[in-house]
């Protein structure tokens, strides 16, 4: 995804089992090769990652 991706967009490379079609293969971007999948940010669901990753979105792009 050149352009990136909103908060809740779902990746193209994301398989139907939700699993990334570039893990492990040079073209990955390094933003998701640096992502670390915490309780923190992730939460304990998909609805719950949704949830925090978008509010982590936009409240940091109130600060830049």
């Amino acid at each position: 995804m050149p352009h990136g991706k909103a908060a809740g967009e779902r990746c193209v490379h994301l398989s139907a089992d939700n699993y990334c079609g570039l893990f492990g293969k040079p073209e990955r971007p390094a933003v998701c090769s640096a992502f670390m999948a915490e309780p923190d940010v992730c939460g304990s669901s998909r609805e719950q990652a949704l949830q925090l990753l978008t509010w982590l979105e936009q409240t940091t792009a109130l600060v830049g």
